[in-house]
């Protein structure tokens, strides 16, 4: 019979997401814009509203807008790992299974020296069987073929394995980012939601000035763990033998 383990289960991990460090405005008017002459516009730490890095109307890059396409880099997230817990514990005062097989002996009342220096003793009762004992498992003297072991007690080496969780899956964050023509984020130009699964790029009007820019994280999924453990393991195992010896 094996042990009644625990249900496990995993608590979902800590998340952060931190904002795309890679934004840049390239001439080129097809995506993505990762020419060389492309120019960084990074957003600041916090996301708020900056205007480092403005790019005005009509600048030119070797003959071109400088502006003609966005590219933002997907949104980074640091996992930790899933906490893993007992969903539902075993039963309480759970015992090892009593013996399916029980046996009675019973010492005769009556025996006396026989002549051959053996010993005389009356004959079995209906249903039980002439036998010798000895304490643990031994061996059977000649006469006595019929051999019993029977247990006094059980050794209870059955357990359970810890409850731990697998790597995290599913985790994303999606980021909003936005690019305004003016220096104090007021003048929009668009708005996009830059998911971490992969980068955004965008073609924008020829030559529009990127005056200032900021991000947010919108949305965080922390994602799950698969729970392990809680199998039982062990079994168990008879002891304090004693050995019964019958004729047949």
């Amino acid at each position: 019979m094996p042990k009644a383990c625990p249900a496990c289960a995993c608590d979902p991990p800590e998340v952060s997401c931190a904002l795309p460090t890679a934004w840049a405005a390239s001439s080129s008017s097809s995506c993505p814009g990762d020419e060389p002459d492309a120019v960084a516009t990074p957003f600041a730490a916090s996301g708020a509203c900056t205007a480092e890095a403005a790019i005005p109307a009509d600048q030119q890059c070797n003959g071109e807008p400088c502006v003609q396409s966005l590219t933002i880099a997907a949104p980074s997230i640091t996992t930790g790992a899933c906490t893993p817990r007992i969903d539902a514990p075993p039963p309480v005062h759970e015992r090892a299974p009593p013996w399916a097989t029980r046996a009675t002996a019973c010492l005769a009342g009556a025996h006396t020296a026989c002549a051959d220096a053996t010993t005389c003793a009356p004959a079995e009762p209906l249903g039980f069987l002439t036998c010798v004992y000895h304490e643990g498992d031994a061996a059977c003297p000649d006469g006595y073929a019929q051999r019993h072991v029977f247990y006094k007690d059980v050794l209870d080496g059955r357990d359970c394995t810890p409850c731990s969780c697998g790597e995290p899956t599913g985790t994303s964050c999606t980021v909003m980012a936005s690019v305004y023509r003016d220096a104090a984020c007021t003048d929009p130009i668009a708005s996009n939601l830059v998911s971490s699964s992969v980068p955004f790029c965008a073609v924008t009007p020829p030559g529009v000035g990127l005056g200032s820019k900021s991000a947010a994280v919108v949305a965080v999924e922390p994602g799950a763990c698969a729970p392990q453990g809680g199998d039982p393991i062990g079994e168990l195992q008879p002891a304090d033998p004693s050995t019964f010896c019958c004729i047949a």
